[in-house]
């Protein structure tokens, strides 16, 4: 989303009188597309729908149901999520960062905190989803680690090679097949697995 363009947020509130607050709220802060879901029935289908940028829930007295689908929406959209309370307990408040809750905040909302808890909300959201994406991006290069040694010492037993030279002949046939290290080594592993 660029810059200078206003960020798209739904709010997810059953009140229609809390829900106008809020809208008023978030257009003074000058957050211009913004829209309201008052079902909570089907509600993933209905933030899917409108494919927000920021997602902004507000519960008066939660229940535990109505919590768990809103920490079930929060884990799904992968979307910055603040979410406002009256009133809560540890337990609530542990369980919304686990469900990926960007802002939770207990003690309702005031018209003139919306904006720096939304730009608090999104930056939140976005460190978080750069670690997740690191730690992706980590596991998958140990993955094809394993995936490599193992395929190397299958070559080296096959070949009667050191482990050198087993990972510079996996190197030049991935060049030469134009294809990742990784795939070739798991081509070498998937047919030693049927050799056996």
């Amino acid at each position: 989303m660029p810059a200078d363009q206003s960020p798209k947020i739904v709010i997810v509130d059953e009140s229609p009188i809390r829900a106008a607050i809020l809208e008023e709220g978030l257009r003074e802060a000058g957050y211009v597309d913004v829209q309201h879901i008052r079902e909570m029935h089907n509600l993933l289908a209905r933030v899917y729908a409108l494919d927000p940028d920021v997602i902004v829930i507000d519960l008066e007295n939660p229940s535990r149901d109505v919590l768990e689908q809103m920490f079930q929406v929060s884990r799904a959209v992968r979307r910055p999520v603040a979410m406002f309370v009256d009133q809560s307990d540890a337990e609530s408040a542990r369980a919304s960062v686990e469900a990926g809750v960007s802002s939770y905040i207990v003690d309702g909302l005031k018209k003139e905190r919306i904006k720096p808890i939304l730009d608090l909300c999104i930056s939140r959201f976005n460190a978080f989803s750069k670690l997740q994406d690191e730690l992706e991006r980590t596991k998958s290069a140990l993955e094809e680690r394993k995936i490599i040694d193992r395929a190397k010492g299958i070559v080296m037993k096959l070949k009667g090679l050191n482990e050198e030279e087993a990972y510079v002949l996996l190197r030049s046939t991935a060049m030469r097949e134009k294809k990742k290290i990784g795939e070739i080594a798991q081509s070498i592993i998937t047919a030693a697995e049927l050799l056996k």
